[in-house]
């Protein structure tokens, strides 16, 4: 199991979000979703990164990635984003056997449920939706899949009130994951490593632990 720690930055919920990341640089450690945990079937490694860091509001996490190909169709919530260039956060609280996934691809839109099980997933409404902040250096309008390198970068807030979260609980559980899954390069990256034999992501046996100091 992965383990980090991520700190208090009361900060974060008086600026902008597309100034959080410079916020959290100079004190918040940069983690690798490095895993390639099917390197026969994919074994393409863009590289991809994040940081985190909380308030009494919020979770924040910057996504930063580098890589081939950019893909962005899916501009609607709630639709296929792991498709695209996408990253992604599944958290869970402790005891609690339910976890949340939260997939976004690099134009921010996002498609999140809440499940115990992958094949019973309830979906978050519009409203729920709207509660998660989201800036991406893509923009927001859909585009066809571009060739080449490209770096791209992505700050999401997501509510503890949307959790059910106390803020002084003092873990949680989650993985963090960089997928591509009908770009060029197709690819299922984890910070968390994964042992399937087939990509999945709703492993939560497989989280690591995230401690709010």
């Amino acid at each position: 199991m992965n383990i980090i720690d991520i700190y208090r930055l009361p900060a974060l919920d008086n600026l902008q979000l597309c100034d959080v990341n410079e916020a959290m640089e100079p004190c918040c450690t940069k983690h690798v979703i490095g895993n390639v945990n099917w390197p026969a079937a994919f074994p393409y490694q863009p590289t991809c990164t994040f940081v985190m860091a909380y308030t009494a509001k919020a979770i924040y996490v910057h996504f930063f990635s580098h890589g081939l190909d950019l893909r962005a169709t899916n501009a609607l919530n709630q639709s296929a984003v792991a498709q695209d260039s996408c990253v992604e956060f599944f958290v869970q609280l402790p005891g609690n056997p339910e976890y949340w996934n939260f997939e976004f691809n690099c134009i921010g839109a996002v498609n999140a449920s809440h499940r115990v099980q992958r094949d019973n997933p309830v979906r978050l409404n519009d409203s729920q939706i709207q509660s998660i902040k989201r800036w991406a250096s893509c923009g927001n309008e859909p585009f066809e899949e571009r060739d080449g390198l490209h770096s791209w970068e992505l700050t999401v807030a997501i509510p503890f009130e949307l959790l059910g979260m106390d803020v002084e609980c003092d873990h949680i559980l989650g993985n963090l994951y960089k997928c591509g899954s009908k770009t060029r390069h197709p690819h299922y990256l984890s910070w968390s490593p994964i042992k399937t034999e087939t990509p999945d992501f709703h492993c939560p046996r497989y989280f690591g632990r995230i401690n709010l100091r």
